[in-house]
């Protein structure tokens, strides 16, 4: 295969990992297929062994791959049906709230030191009532952030901002139509269950296996939108893998049907890159994001966002537009200077290089 790396675009690796991926995908390398050999590749493109070694690590930590002793690299995606995937049930449980896993506490030195700067340099805006949607500079913040490191692009209109997950799942409901009928992951954080109880929606239970959502169930299943958390589903712990996020993909490609992506905690993966979404992979239009401040900052700031698919923003507008923000225009200003100073993502960085050092002891 003839890759085309641009030196001067950084970094290499993910321009090699991103084109070998698509031929994955495009089945030009088959399912139980070899890879090229590392030295082989290196030699083709021009690039380091290092390089070609951390494109297919890459591949390996999303599902793409897998090594295989005296064979180097093998694909074990399959893009349709005829998945050979794990059968083997998650145990049925739940859990009241998602504490399961405990992280490095957001500096509070930075988080004090933040505040007292918005106080000083914002003043009297801080009284003024939000956006219903949210700060502009808010979501203006969050649009930069999904771009660079959630391979999300869109436009700050798509950008929602709401006082937590539980909150935004409430306002999915009334944008889709309580006349849908939800499938989520069982087990799965119960407030998501709860929620929709509450809503008087008709809903479905989704057995998860050790990859995902089992595929049988799930297209067997009568529902139109389906609520999953790809990466570390809580309680399971659950991590869907590229076959499985491409076949909600595939499951969702038919006319009506949506995807609720709840990505909380995947800025916690300790991959070198973060798991793709299905935002980003669905070409249909029809992923919902959602994700949270809560573990990465604080949960005392009560502060989640949803990013709609283009479709449905004018629909948002006209059925839900006259709702008000729900969060203070002051914890706005402070998670904006956050993420526009940096300091939330050496956060983040700081707590993923503390858990690659714990894992490998």
């Amino acid at each position: 295969m003839k890759y085309v790396i641009d030196k001067e675009k950084r970094p290499v690796y993910l321009q090699l990992y991103t084109q070998i991926r698509e031929d994955i995908i495009k089945e030009i390398y088959p399912y139980n297929g070899k890879l090229p050999s590392i030295r082989a590749l290196a030699e083709e493109t021009g690039v380091s062994m290092v390089t070609v070694e951390h494109a297919y690590g890459l591949l390996y930590e999303e599902g793409y791959v897998e090594p295989k002793e005296r064979s180097g690299f093998v694909v074990c995606f399959q893009k349709k049906d005829g998945f050979a995937l794990s059968t083997k049930p998650v145990q049925k449980y739940h859990a009241t709230d998602r504490t399961e896993h405990t992280y490095p506490d957001f500096p509070l030195s930075v988080l004090s030191k933040t505040m007292r700067r918005v106080l000083t340099e914002h003043g009297d805006l801080l009284l003024e009532k939000s956006p219903n949607l949210g700060c502009t500079e808010l979501r203006e913040a969050i649009q930069r952030y999904l771009e660079r490191n959630r391979g999300i692009s869109v436009t700050t209109e798509q950008i929602i901002i709401g006082s937590g997950s539980e909150y935004l799942y409430g306002l999915i409901v009334e944008l889709l139509g309580r006349k849908r009928i939800f499938a989520i992951e069982s087990p799965s954080y119960k407030k998501i269950e709860q929620v929709y109880k509450a809503t008087e929606i008709q809903y479905e239970l989704l057995p998860l296996t050790q990859t995902g959502i089992d595929s049988t169930a799930l297209f067997k299943s009568s529902a139109d939108v389906l609520h999953t958390t790809p990466y570390r589903s809580y309680p399971s712990g659950v991590t869907a893998t590229a076959s499985k996020r491409h076949e909600y993909v595939l499951w969702a490609s038919q006319r009506g049907r949506y995807i609720i992506e709840d990505d909380f905690e995947s800025e916690f993966s300790v991959s070198t890159k973060p798991t793709e979404t299905l935002f980003s992979l669905s070409p249909n239009d029809n992923v919902i994001y959602l994700n949270t401040f809560s573990k990465t900052v604080s949960p005392s700031l009560r502060i989640g966002y949803m990013v709609l698919p283009k479709s449905l923003v004018s629909v948002y507008e006209q059925k839900l537009g006259f709702y008000s923000c729900t969060v203070p225009t002051f914890v706005q200003y402070v998670l904006t200077e956050l993420l526009d100073t940096g300091d939330f993502e050496r956060h983040i960085n700081r707590v993923r290089r503390k858990i690659r050092k714990a894992q490998s002891k």
